[in-house]
């Protein structure tokens, strides 16, 4: 068992007081689950396959976000963070480039440089590739961006103007075609960013919408707290701030403030106004939520919030919801970077607080960890996954799940492990890149930067940014006979 590090206030002359910390010392801590996750018990463990490799960028490995499925022509698409986004056949074995939006005739001009910046994410609508629908050929790219001449739509209360985020609508003539055949891009919304971290998160449409239902052809996008640490200009729990937040619009409308996109009369702070408030605020409270995923079971709409120094989480989000940040970390009150309070825990009735949470220091992690969201697989191909919520750290390359039919109610005592099977041992990711890199001639990476994609038939595929293979699970060879 790990011991908690409760801060204390007394000097270091004072030893007697060193050892008897005040009351509201021992009311803080940087580690508030003691009890680590376990290595071994309740392990699962399942089969992968090599299934594409996007090729270098400037001899390095193609940094990916994001795979989805793009059902109408039959085709996966994923990013890389520098501009390229990538056809990759159903059987993987054609990858092609469809667009670099990074290209000079576009105008984009993507910031990418260190770990955080880049082209963050994209979605089709999901009329794509249907033929006479005001869909028909659009996605939609959310990207940092290094040109800052235009006014932005959201400005933070303080900083310096660092680069701008930027959330475009393509369209394609032929959805079907190889590569992209359309104009320019259209701007949608522009963030001015005060820091060059915290820059974007997820984008995409609800995959279990009905067509006649009033979720469908809704964009979310995940948009982050602006940066530096600790939500300095408290941007989330500001309404009136689009930083911090899960936004909803709708790309193809016109009734937004700049006339661009659409505000859907459902959202919460339509229907429920609030002075000052954003009307394209679905949830709030959020400090870097840069993945989120359905369960086509339940409908719940699950998001991970990356944590500060000591908290990682995983909650649902409803609309109008508030997770709690910069007031809470996790089930605990916010202090600083180094402290979280242990009193008063998910004491706040109007807050929505973790299904599940971890801390930074626990011993599978690397000490600065960043949840990333996976899937709730509800399918029953690959059998010892079924009706788990999977979702990951990204640096350690670690995949955890809980059960989805019986989910906790914060903490990591539910948390367990799924490994991967390689070369007869289980592995975590980073373990396999490091053996790719190995075969490659190349260093070993330091942290894998996991990310989850999702394909046809809840095929589940692992991202890196450091070996630029795409894995997918499969089913266990005497699973399947």
């Amino acid at each position: 068992m790990r011991l908690a590090i409760v801060l204390a206030t007394s000097l270091a002359a004072m030893p007697a007081l060193a050892q008897t910390p005040s009351p509201a010392a021992a009311q803080t801590t940087n580690d508030p689950f003691p009890d680590p996750i376990p290595a071994a018990d309740g392990v699962v463990r399942v089969s992968f396959a090599d299934f594409a490799t996007l090729p270098d960028v400037g001899g390095q490995a193609a940094r990916m976000m994001l795979l989805v499925d793009e059902p109408g022509s039959r085709r996966l698409f994923v990013n890389d963070m520098r501009g390229p986004l990538y056809s990759v056949s159903y059987d993987g074995r054609t990858v092609r480039q469809y667009v670099d939006i990074n290209a000079a005739p576009w105008g984009v001009s993507v910031q990418s440089s260190g770990n955080e910046r880049g082209f963050q994410s994209f979605a089709f609508h999901p009329q794509f590739n249907r033929s006479g629908t005001r869909g028909f050929g659009k996605f939609y790219t959310l990207t940092d961006t290094s040109n800052t001449a235009p006014a932005p739509d959201f400005r933070p209360a303080g900083g310096t103007r660092t680069h701008d985020t930027v959330l475009l609508e393509w369209t394609a003539k032929t959805p079907a075609a190889d590569t992209y055949d359309g104009a320019a891009p259209r701007e949608l919304l522009r963030f001015e960013q005060p820091f060059a971290n915290h820059n974007g998160g997820q984008l995409a449409f609800n995959p279990l919408a009905p067509e006649t239902g009033g979720d469908f052809g809704l964009l979310y996008i995940g948009s982050a707290d602006g940066g530096s640490g600790g939500d300095p200009f408290e941007m989330g729990q500001n309404l009136g701030s689009a930083f911090g937040k899960l936004l909803r619009i709708d790309p193809l409308g016109s009734d937004s403030k700049n006339g661009k996109y659409g505000i859907p009369a459902a959202n919460p702070f339509v229907k429920n106004a609030t002075a000052g408030a954003l009307p394209e605020i679905y949830a709030y409270g959020l400090r870097n939520p840069q993945r989120f995923a359905w369960d086509s079971k339940t409908g719940d709409l699950f998001v991970a919030d990356i944590g500060q120094n000591i908290v990682e989480e995983v909650s649902i989000v409803t609309a109008g919801a508030n997770l709690g940040w910069n007031d809470w970390e996790g089930s605990f009150g916010y202090i600083s970077r180094t402290a979280v309070s242990l009193e008063n825990q998910r004491g706040d009735s109007k807050v929505v607080y973790p299904v599940v949470e971890y801390d930074q220091s626990d011993p599978l992690l690397q000490g600065q960890s960043a949840v990333t969201m996976g899937y709730v697989y509800r399918h029953t191909a690959i059998r010892q996954l079924a009706n788990l919520v999977l979702f990951g750290d990204n640096p350690s390359g670690e995949i955890f799940y809980v059960n989805a039919d019986n989910l906790p109610k914060g903490g990591q005592e539910a948390i367990r492990r799924v490994l991967l099977n390689h070369n007869g041992d289980p592995k975590t990711l980073l373990q396999v890149v490091k053996e790719t890199n190995a075969v490659q001639g190349k260093q070993p990476a330091t942290r894998a930067d996991l990310r989850f994609g999702i394909g046809p038939d809840s095929q589940i595929f692992l991202l890196n940014k450091r070996d630029g293979i795409i894995r997918l699970l499969v089913p266990d060879a005497k699973q399947s006979r």
